[in-house]
């Protein structure tokens, strides 16, 4: 074991710190973003810490992440069923911390206490409720970092592509495979698209 070991980070363990999936990392690393090197021989790549925390400063990415922050996940649904299967696969399958909430009211007062990166949003909560709760995440000063994303399965493209226009980052269609609601969460967590 070298000494420097602890100086040199794996894209695993700078995908922990930033809070991103580790091909994130990979996708830094590869369009240069993110200064670091490749092990001779093999494909595994190596960041020092020096390059990723001038990195984490220029994008603004917290600190906390060191101490083991994590993406703040609120899921909110009316369906029992569709909260208690997705919190629970995100639980078991990333390190998002998770909360819930069944109705607009609820995913109100859960966004100002919690205050998530990302919502997932089913948009057929009650008439308004979807709107009226984006309007609101989108007008909370301490929320403007969150990203919302649609939930739906009743909506046409055509409909769907209107929502970026309502303050929804991004939308899923419903039904949707758990690996598509992981891959949005990063998405709209990503520093670098």
């Amino acid at each position: 074991m070298h000494s420097f070991d602890k100086d040199v980070l794996t894209t695993g363990e700078v995908a922990k710190i930033c809070n991103v999936a580790p091909r994130t990392v990979s996708k830094w690393f590869d369009t240069g973003v993110l200064k670091g090197y490749r092990i001779p021989g093999s494909k595994d790549r190596r960041i020092p810490v020096s390059q990723l925390m001038r990195f984490m400063k220029e994008h603004g990415i917290p600190f906390d992440g060191i101490a083991g922050g994590k993406t703040r996940i609120l899921i909110v649904d009316d369906d029992q069923e569709i909260v208690d299967v997705l919190s629970k696969v995100l639980a078991d399958r990333t390190n998002y911390e998770v909360r819930t909430a069944l109705n607009g009211f609820q995913a109100g007062m859960e966004a100002e206490r919690f205050k998530p990166h990302v919502m997932l949003l089913d948009i057929h909560l009650g008439e308004s409720d979807a709107r009226n709760l984006a309007n609101f995440v989108r007008s909370d000063e301490e929320l403007q970092m969150c990203k919302i994303i649609a939930m739906s399965g009743k909506l046409t493209d055509g409909q769907l592509t209107t929502l970026k226009t309502q303050g929804f980052d991004s939308f899923l269609k419903k039904p949707f495979a758990v690996r598509a609601a992981v891959e949005a969460i990063e998405n709209a967590t990503a520093i670098v698209t």
